[in-house]
């Protein structure tokens, strides 16, 4: 049985059961999204802002505007809470949102389109999607 990362209280708190290994992959990964937020020339940058199916709202100012609203929100509460103990609903949902930007952006920026291409790609990189699918799975299940 695998240890769970993330335990749902009974007054309603998510427990954060990360070790420092672990915490640190949410560290460097929600930094990289803060940063890219900010930084017009990060790689990033692109990815994180463009729309999740761009058949729906690409040309709606107004709903890219919400939604790089609503990203940052997040990215920067996870950011405040990535050392906490316990997280209400709220922060959960953030650390869940920020991290799947990550890993979209992680993917986008390595080039991770298909299987072929995934399998050619270097350790690192599989090793970082891998961690990052692991906390949003593991996370996904308590919100």
């Amino acid at each position: 049985m695998t240890p769970r990362l993330f335990v749902r209280r009974r007054d309603g708190r998510i427990e954060v059961k990360l070790n420092d290994a672990g915490r640190e992959v949410v560290r460097v990964a929600v930094r990289r999204v803060v940063a890219a937020e900010h930084d017009l020339d990060d790689e990033w940058n692109a990815t994180l802002n463009g729309p999740i199916d761009p058949s729906r709202d690409q040309d709606d100012p107004l709903l890219t505007l919400a939604r790089q609203h609503d990203m940052n929100s997040n990215a920067e509460l996870a950011l405040l809470t990535i050392d906490e103990t316990f997280l209400s609903d709220g922060e959960a949902w953030a650390w869940l949102s920020t991290l799947q930007v990550a890993l979209r952006a992680t993917a986008s920026e390595h080039g991770l389109v298909s299987d072929e291409r995934m399998s050619a790609a270097d350790e690192a990189v599989l090793a970082e999607v891998k961690n990052l699918q692991i906390l949003l799975f593991a996370i996904a299940d308590v919100v």
